[in-house]
């Protein structure tokens, strides 16, 4: 395959409270995905896709230890010979509930797994969800990439640190709301100029209660320019990048040899 990559992002709605309509809405937008002639190497979803944001029943509907998830995901990967971001799902451990993301590869391996760092207050994450301590980063069809997941693209240190790491894509799944379209745009496009990487960003659909999300997803090259943009329907966005396009931007502006982490770093 060489440094191609062909991407699909499921913009899906999500019913808050629903995981068995989720599940089924989600099925039945992979079959879509891969019944395409040119076929996905790489299938995305949005965040909090099996769940929603129901947080006050949250701890009765997330998935336990991310098995149910973790056992359709891995067949359906390992089925069609195809890498999944599987969005983010919530999950028990213990007595916790976690916003995590699990990566599949093509024969239906988990190869990562990321939970959601930075929990936002505005939603009352905080509340009802337990923080990651670790960073996402995984080996995508050799390539080193990062994961990130929504408020978390509003701290620009742990993308720099995933592409100081070696990442050349950095994936996004969010629900990002109304009305903070330009926000979700200008935040993704300069985690793209500034780390030199493309940013692969899918966010959800639809309204929840009193909340209106906006989809956009977005493909960014490492130039910030974007590749594919969703509207505000229920979509699967394509797009195809060439990774070999990431050395060529660094090596043109060398900004990573030209840092002086000493000046500015605590």
């Amino acid at each position: 395959m060489g440094q191609q990559l062909r991407l699909a992002l499921l913009q899906m709605n999500i019913e808050a409270g629903s995981p068995e309509a989720n599940f089924a809405k989600l099925a039945s937008l992979l079959e879509e995905a891969v019944s395409q002639a040119n076929k996905p190497d790489v299938i995305m979803f949005p965040e909090m896709w099996n769940t929603g944001y129901a947080l006050t029943e949250i701890k009765t509907l997330a998935d336990q230890d991310g098995a149910r998830t973790r056992a359709y995901l891995s067949e359906f990967s390992r089925k069609h010979q195809v890498n999944i971001i599987g969005g983010s799902i919530a999950e028990t451990k213990g007595d916790q509930v976690l916003n995590t993301i699990y990566a599949f590869d093509r024969s239906g391996q988990v190869i990562a797994d990321y939970s959601k760092i930075h929990l936002f207050r505005l939603m009352d994450e905080e509340k009802y969800l337990a923080a990651g301590d670790k960073p996402g980063k995984l080996t995508l069809e050799g390539a080193e990439a990062g994961m990130m997941i929504c408020y978390d693209i509003r701290f620009p240190e742990l993308a720099r640190k995933l592409a100081l790491e070696g990442a050349k894509l950095l994936f996004v799944p969010a629900e990002w709301p109304n009305p903070r379209l330009h926000h979700w745009k200008t935040l993704l496009t300069a985690r793209a100029i500034e780390n030199q990487m493309f940013v692969i960003a899918c966010n959800r659909m639809g309204t929840s209660g009193d909340t209106q999300f906006f989809g956009h997803s977005l493909v960014l090259d490492p130039w910030g320019e974007t590749i594919a943009e969703a509207g505000e329907e229920e979509t699967i966005l394509y797009a195809d990048i060439d990774l070999s396009l990431v050395d060529s931007v660094r090596a043109k502006i060398p900004v990573f040899e030209d840092r002086r982490p000493t000046i500015y770093e605590a």
